[in-house]
């Protein structure tokens, strides 16, 4: 698995397998690549309200929050760090330590951002 972005509102999630490890990452950058999506930030880089969705057994709260930092844990901070979301508050009520899993529920929820 990769999380790839550009910290200035891009980001994506992308999945590989390959002989060696090397073929598997390359193959999940390119995914990745593929994958990306915007997302609207606010001017304190944060989201512009509050967000749910689920993946597979994983389900993710987004929700923005002036000033306090990147409070995540798990795959959500790392999707949101290359994201460059750094002001929002997370919740993950998760029935999985699937990281995959958490990972593309952040995706999906930053999505439905997107789309209002």
């Amino acid at each position: 698995m990769v999380v790839l972005g550009d910290r200035k509102g891009r980001v994506g999630v992308g999945l590989g397998k390959g002989a060696d490890t090397a073929l598997a990452v390359d193959k999940a950058t390119r995914d990745a690549k593929r994958n990306l999506i915007s997302i609207p930030r606010t001017d304190s880089h944060s989201i512009p309200h509050e967000v749910r969705a689920k993946y597979a057994a994983a389900l993710v709260e987004l929700m923005p929050s002036k000033g306090r930092g990147l409070v995540a844990g798990s795959a959500v901070r790392t999707v949101l760090d290359f994201g460059g979301v750094t002001d929002i508050v997370t919740k993950l009520h998760s029935r999985t330590k699937n990281k995959l899993a958490i990972a593309r529920a952040t995706i999906a929820a930053l999505t439905k951002l997107a789309k209002k």
